[in-house]
């Protein structure tokens, strides 16, 4: 189902700490931007930056966090590459030796 694989982790490796170093900058930067430390741009269109890119960094930070991208799931990508464990593989599990 959809709804399943919308819960699947699909943010890892590089990916996740791109997002991890990214997001905060981001949020710093739009931030000061915000509170009038520097420009980005004049007027409104500086402020509809700053904002904008505090949201971005927000998140990518969430999804660096949760590992989990709606916009990923809708391109198909998945950068994560360890094995959940759900319950049809843990009672799949159960009761065998290796």
């Amino acid at each position: 189902m959809d709804g399943e694989r919308f819960m699947e982790k699909n943010v890892g490796g590089y990916d996740r700490i791109a997002r991890f170093v990214l997001g905060p900058v981001l949020i710093i930067v739009g931030a000061a931007a915000l509170l009038g430390l520097f420009t980005i741009a004049a007027g409104t269109l500086g402020l509809a930056i700053a904002g904008l890119a505090v949201l971005v960094g927000l998140v990518l930070s969430v999804t660096a966090v949760t590992q989990k991208c709606p916009l990923n799931n809708a391109l198909g990508m998945n950068t994560y590459r360890g094995k959940e464990t759900t319950e049809s593989t843990t009672e799949g599990d159960v009761g065998r030796t290796a």
